[in-house]
């Protein structure tokens, strides 16, 4: 492992770090993600390398999603099967992305390894944040209630053995209809650290698993998949263990408060969250792009317009992060009050 990929730390960035982390926690206790598209970016604003970047977030995954997973077991939102099934074909996503990362960075080096892992946030997080947005206003505006897919419908009509039936999720589908979303959740796991964000809609409108049951379930996949992609990223020495003790400290504290919050709130204000904070994500990475352009001679910018740039991309990642937290925070208090009414008039019946 070349020492240079690890970057200098001082208290501004362990500090920052460990909010990442905080904020990377609660999103993932509460929407099911692994918070990786919160994490990943943040560390590369911090000049972090793409691979250091994704292979240490991994890395950090897999104690947070079990401690994530248990707590929400608790609350009888879990499915196991469910998580079980998808982290099967998962794990051979994951493996498949980690040799197409290899694959990137042996022909482009680290500058390229960036540039993709950018260029993928920004695709993936504007169209699947853009519909989930589109969806949750939806779901909102008929009371928060949410409705099965007309794709997830014809799905589960489709009778192509084996049929999978999932208690808890309250379905029965053709398992080859949960192997695509199980391998694009692997794969975008290991290439750029995230899955959830694919995982969870993926679960909700394909397989028509409701958001609180796919969103706790998928804390089970990135168990899996953490643990077992962390392994493969050590032994290629990419794993920066300080900045995985540091982000772990901050998600452990968050996740376990996200996965309470689920308990107050509408099943609408999960993708609200989801959504409103992939586009932000997405917003602060694209202006990020011109420095991988620039370094690989693809663009041309001056030193000062770079510099500015970045340091937008900066405020927009803190900025993300300031607003998912007090989505999640403030959505859970308002939600509590009326819950506190409710169990007090009952005390007094």
């Amino acid at each position: 492992m070349d020492v240079t990929q690890f970057i200098d730390l001082n208290i501004v960035s362990v500090s920052f770090l460990f909010f990442v982390g905080f904020v990377g926690g609660l999103v993932s206790g509460f929407i099911g993600s692994g918070g990786a598209f919160v994490l990943t970016p943040g560390m590369m604003s911090l000049g972090v390398p793409g691979t250091v970047a994704v292979a240490s977030n991994m890395c950090h995954k897999f104690p947070k999603a079990m401690v994530g997973a248990f707590k929400r077991f608790k609350y009888g939102q879990v499915d196991i099967k469910l998580g079980l099934f998808m982290a099967a074909s998962a794990g051979i996503g994951v493996q498949i992305g980690i040799q197409l990362q290899h694959f990137i960075l042996n022909k482009w080096g680290a500058v390229g390894s960036d540039l993709y892992v950018s260029l993928s946030f920004v695709a993936i997080l504007i169209v699947v944040g853009s519909y989930v947005l589109y969806d949750a206003m939806k779901s909102s505006a008929s009371g928060g209630q949410e409705k099965v897919s007309s794709l997830a419908q014809k799905l589960q009509a489709i009778h192509l053995p084996p049929m999978i039936h999932f208690k808890r999720a309250n379905i029965t589908i053709s398992f080859w209809f949960t192997v695509p979303v199980g391998l694009a959740t692997g794969m975008l796991a290991a290439t750029i650290a995230v899955g959830g964000f694919i995982g969870v809609p993926g679960m909700i409108y394909v397989m028509g698993v409701s958001s609180i049951i796919a969103s706790a379930s998928e804390l089970v996949i990135a168990f899996t998949m953490g643990l077992a992609g962390s392994v493969n990223w050590a032994m290629h020495g990419m794993v920066d263990i300080r900045l995985v003790l540091i982000i772990l400290g901050g998600s452990l504290i968050g996740v376990q408060l996200g996965a309470i919050g689920t308990t107050y709130v509408k099943e609408s204000m999960i993708k609200i969250v989801m959504s409103v904070l992939m586009l932000m994500v997405a917003v602060s990475r694209i202006f990020a792009l011109p420095k991988y352009l620039n370094q690989l001679h693809l663009m041309s910018f001056g030193s000062a317009s770079i510099s500015i740039l970045e340091k937008i991309s900066f405020l927009f990642m803190c900025l993300a992060l300031l607003v998912a937290a007090a989505i999640i925070l403030g959505g859970m208090w308002k939600a509590r009050k009326p819950a506190m009414m409710l169990k007090e008039s009952f005390s007094q019946v």
